[in-house]
């Protein structure tokens, strides 16, 4: 039994590690660092460069006024903000919706070449030195784009993500309630690992790069925005992750919808993972390797099969020793918890809390049905995207 006790607890610490270790050790790296740094880093209020701001959409017209609306009421000035919305592939009524706003550039072409092509084709004609990725079904705080800005100032910032925030409502379902708590979490790592070294990879909802420093990407690119943030990392520069300037959106429709999303989402893990390979290696930048294994790495390949082998181990180990029958209860009503929160997924309840099981057995669970369609190449650029509330 020693060999399986061994396996049990070395599996037990790598999950644990992955998905809550990790935020208390960069955590404590932080607060090390902050007592280890004397001089107040400067917060940049005045530098006002020419920026881009394209919207990549696909048959969004009924939310594309409400979103040119929210382009407009941005606090920075109208002369250095150019606004593009790319539509292509689009067949619904999209220019009736950008007729009013002659002011907005259009981009377009009939072939639906997914997002990456619709961006790298943008790349083409953006002319100033930042550039910044929005997503049309989200809307930006008023001062998003002046607080990314502010960081190009320093030459060794390439990336500046903003964050990423689900309205959650007082009742909701499994899907919105699993997936704010998530992304509660989630903004609290991006700040953290921002401050000790670099954030790792940045969201398409609200994304900001040096023009210079894009790359032309291979269309079929399933996680554009982290492919890309990681590409400028690799080459030496900081991605900031800037927590006030954010993008509003509401939660997945239904569990279908968000599974459909994470399952693409995974999918791209494991590309991005084979495709940054040799970029982002121990040897060129040490902190960001580390940071990307411990954030990234172990949550969108091993985690979720050592969950399984956790389980089936502790089932070999229950005669040996009380704390594995106690573990053992403990992953019982923890998975109960997840089962429970499967058949109320539709229900809107307040007791959100106990959607949290259910949402992580089902992120695992994406992981897995995304390695397959990574293997079996049946995730494509081109995806219709998830319906929101």
């Amino acid at each position: 039994m020693y060999p399986i006790a061994i396996l049990f607890w070395l599996s037990l610490f790598i999950v644990s590690y992955a998905f809550i270790g990790y935020g208390f050790l960069i955590y404590f790296l932080v607060a090390v660092k902050r007592r280890s740094e004397s001089e107040v880093q400067p917060r940049f209020n005045n530098f006002e460069p020419p920026v881009s701001l394209v919207i990549p959409c696909y048959n969004e017209a009924n939310i594309l006024r409400e979103k040119i609306l929210n382009c407009k009421q941005l606090d920075y000035p109208a002369e250095l903000l150019k606004v593009y919305f790319i539509t292509d592939g689009s067949t619904d009524d999209f220019r009736i919706a950008l007729q009013d706003f002659p002011d907005i550039v259009l981009l377009h072409e009939d072939r639906r070449g997914g997002k990456t092509a619709a961006e790298n084709r943008a790349m083409t004609i953006v002319d100033t030195p930042i550039v910044i990725f929005s997503d049309a079904n989200t809307m930006l705080n008023r001062q998003a784009v002046r607080n990314i800005v502010r960081h190009f100032e320093d030459p060794r910032v390439g990336c500046v993500s903003g964050e990423k925030r689900v309205n959650v409502e007082e009742k909701d379902n499994a899907s919105s309630a699993g997936e704010g708590f998530y992304w509660r979490y989630e903004s609290l790592l991006k700040r953290l690992d921002s401050e000790f070294h670099t954030a790792v990879g940045a969201a398409g909802e609200l994304v900001a790069f040096r023009a210079n420093l894009y790359e032309t990407l291979p269309e079929d690119t399933i996680l554009d925005d982290f492919m890309q943030s990681m590409l400028i990392a690799s080459k030496g520069y900081k991605i900031v992750y800037e927590p006030d300037a954010y993008a509003m959106e509401s939660g997945s429709a239904s569990v279908k919808e968000e599974m459909k999303r994470k399952i693409r989402i995974s999918a791209g893990g494991w590309q991005s993972i084979k495709r940054l390979w040799a970029k982002v290696t121990p040897a060129k930048d040490f902190p960001l390797y580390f940071q990307y294994v411990s954030h990234r790495v172990l949550r969108w390949t091993v985690t979720p099969f050592l969950l399984i082998l956790i389980f089936l181990l502790n089932i070999l180990l229950w005669n040996t020793h009380c704390l594995y029958q106690l573990l053992m209860v403990g992953q019982v009503v923890f998975y109960l918890a997840a089962l429970l929160g499967y058949f109320l997924e539709n229900r809107s309840i307040r007791l959100k809390l106990l959607f949290v099981p259910f949402y992580f057995c089902m992120m695992n669970y994406a992981v897995i049905l995304g390695l397959i369609r990574f293997l079996s190449n049946s995730q494509q650029g081109v995806w219709e995207k998830a319906l929101r509330k």
